[in-house]
């Protein structure tokens, strides 16, 4: 195992002190730590490409090497500014990006994870990026050398750290405002009791997947069918789309604000090209809730003129179960 605290030492003496990413449950104990820092020098983005471009901003500015962190399964949507921008035959951009590895050889996990575990790698391999992976004190030695290596080369660098590796005294305390009387759990079953018969549900990543195949099994709520979103993260509201056009049943999108926000621009296909049978339900609690309950910065955004800005033909909005 490692403490956060030799983790964050080997920066400092790095004099590394800006971090970007998308929360992830594998290294939420070190996120949180990152949380401490002053506002503009932990800044969470919507996903994975916009931490490497902020990085690459950041470097552009400073001169100073950033921490990008994500999931394993994030390093999809990083690829495009790793390759184009900041790879050393391009703009030869050092950073350092801490990735939670998921579904690593030898360590059982749940099928999406297994699947990108097996190959992380191999991506990084592919990417030029040299790596270490982190399983004790003793390969913070390696770490360090990484990250001089991405300084006199002017190349990004990565660590890959598995589940349980990292370890804090420190206790996560998410600060949640949460005035909503309505719980999910209570929206997703009236929503299961009012929908009809031939109805088909896309559901997101996290605990509104998980939460709506407990509820259908323990109240025994049959109607319709779904289909659980267990990765892609963000694409949701596509899939949703996808079926929809091909298919005359009344196809609902179960979407959270992180989800939302991670590929905002499927919202304008979403209202173009959808039909009369297809309709998005936002489950907002500004937050990525199964990864450590971090902000997605939801908070403050008028759904309602957005959704209407992008064309969607009509706006709801439920407060309570009076509603």
């Amino acid at each position: 195992m490692i403490a956060v605290k030799d983790f964050l030492n080997v920066l400092k003496k790095n004099k590394i002190n800006f971090f970007a990413g998308v929360p992830d449950s594998v290294l939420k104990k070190l996120s949180f730590n990152f949380g401490l820092s002053n506002r503009s020098k932990h800044i969470i983005t919507a996903n994975e490409g916009s931490s490497v471009a902020l990085g690459v901003g950041y470097y552009l500015s400073t001169k100073k090497i950033p921490c990008i962190y994500l999931q394993n399964s994030g390093l999809g949507n990083a690829i495009n500014p790793l390759i184009s921008i900041a790879h050393q035959k391009v703009y030869s951009i050092p950073m350092l990006l801490v990735i939670g590895w998921r579904g690593s050889p030898g360590i059982k996990d749940e099928p999406q994870h297994m699947a990108k575990g097996k190959i992380t790698t191999r991506l990084l391999k592919l990417l030029d990026i040299d790596y270490c992976i982190l399983k004790n004190k003793k390969d913070l030695a390696k770490l360090n050398q990484l990250i001089k290596k991405s300084k006199q080369s002017k190349k990004t660098v990565a660590c890959l750290i598995q589940k349980n590796i990292l370890h804090s005294n420190k206790k996560i305390e998410i600060s949640k405002k949460n005035n909503n009387l309505l719980l999910r759990k209570d929206l997703i079953t009236s929503f299961l009791k009012l929908i009809p018969n031939n109805s088909r549900i896309v559901s997101t990543t996290g605990y509104t997947s998980r939460e709506l195949m407990q509820i259908r099994k323990i109240k025994k709520l049959n109607k319709g069918k779904d289909f659980y979103m267990v990765g892609g993260m963000g694409h949701s509201a596509m899939v949703a789309m996808g079926y929809s056009l091909n298919n005359k049943k009344n196809t609902f999108c179960l979407d959270g604000d992180g989800s939302m926000l991670m590929h905002l621009g499927s919202l304008r296909a979403f209202s173009y090209f959808g039909n009369s049978k297809l309709k998005h339900i936002l489950l907002n609690n500004n937050s990525h809730e199964s990864v450590g309950g971090q902000s997605t910065t939801a908070q403050g955004i008028n759904f309602n003129k957005l959704s209407k800005s992008l064309g969607y033909k009509s706006y709801y909005k439920i407060f309570n179960n009076k509603n």
